[in-house]
């Protein structure tokens, strides 16, 4: 999956934390139009991963969530990585998260994983 759909995948899942998904809702978030949103539903919709029915609220499916609490995951394990382990500011770690969080491996994240766990046992 292509991090711009990683994206729009994760925002709809933080948009359903809040209450109803719109699309209206995500192309906000985002900062792109409504109808690259529609487009890229299409697309995450085709894979099974939500529901949108036009003019309508957007759903997750059991395997969007899944999905997306994998990318949520991540993105809250590197936020943490850069700010406990490198010492970087809140802002630019999850802005760099957001980007290191679609590209690195697991075997990367596994280990990020092992650091993040020790720093915060000897803090």
């Amino acid at each position: 999956m292509t991090q711009s759909l990683e994206d729009y995948l994760e925002m709809v899942s933080f948009l359903s934390d809040e209450g109803e998904v719109r699309v209206t809702d995500i192309a906000a978030r985002l900062g792109v139009s409504k109808p690259s949103v529609l487009t890229a539903l299409k697309t995450l919709e085709s894979r099974g991963l939500l529901d949108h029915e036009r003019y309508r609220t957007v759903s997750l499916t059991q395997k969007g969530v899944t999905q997306a609490q994998d990318i949520r995951e991540r993105h809250s394990l590197l936020t943490s990585f850069l700010i406990d382990v490198v010492g970087v500011g809140p802002e630019t770690a999850e802005k760099d998260a957001c980007k290191m969080e679609h590209l690195l491996s697991e075997e990367t994240l596994k280990k990020i994983r092992a650091l993040v766990k020790t720093k915060k046992k000897i803090v």
